[in-house]
């Protein structure tokens, strides 16, 4: 026996027919570019966000680093205030060294000038000139003085004042002397 399939026809005619018709393509192109424009969106949220961390991690770093030298900043400035305060009394130590060689030698030329009796009241000075007040009993003790001082190399000398105290009875004569000098040490 022999079949005829009359619905094939038709079957045929469906099966023939587009699977997607113009609207239903349209939603999907749709729907296609708007995943995609969502998929675009969303990763370059992520970038921007990775980027804002990135940037802040970075922004924190250097605030750190920031303290870290302003820290070291002030140690430099107390080191230097230490080191300027340090070097001016350095400075100070060394004109004083420089200075002291002047006074020492002062005294020490005027004691090794001293004869026997002669001896001193007061010094007094000013800049380089000085006057040296004391007391003798004989005459030849002041010029020996004067004489010694000049002889010393370090002074200019000159008799300033001398002046015969009364005795008292029973007591030697005293002269009362003031000599004038002028301190030059060798070399200046």
């Amino acid at each position: 026996m022999i079949r005829i399939n009359l619905l094939s026809a038709e079957r045929e005619k469906t099966k023939r027919r587009p699977a997607f018709q113009l609207g239903q393509r349209l939603t999907v192109a749709c729907s296609l570019i708007l995943v995609a424009a969502l998929l675009g969106i969303g990763w370059w949220y992520w970038s921007l966000n990775t980027q804002s961390a990135r940037l802040d991690e970075e922004i924190a770093a250097a605030e750190r680093e920031t303290q870290v030298l302003k820290t070291l900043i002030q140690q430099v400035e107390q080191f230097e205030q230490r080191r300027a305060k340090l070097q001016e009394r350095v400075s100070l130590i060394e004109q004083l060294r420089r200075g002291q060689s002047g006074p020492v030698h002062l005294l020490d030329q005027i004691s090794r000038s001293l004869p026997d009796m002669l001896w001193l009241t007061e010094i007094k000075q000013q800049g380089d000139a000085l006057t040296i007040s004391g007391r003798c009993t004989a005459q030849t003790a002041l010029s020996d003085f004067i004489t010694n001082l000049n002889a010393s190399g370090y002074f200019k000398a000159d008799l300033g004042e001398s002046q015969v105290e009364p005795a008292q009875p029973g007591q030697a004569e005293l002269i009362r002397v003031s000599v004038k000098a002028q301190f030059v040490p060798p070399g200046s």
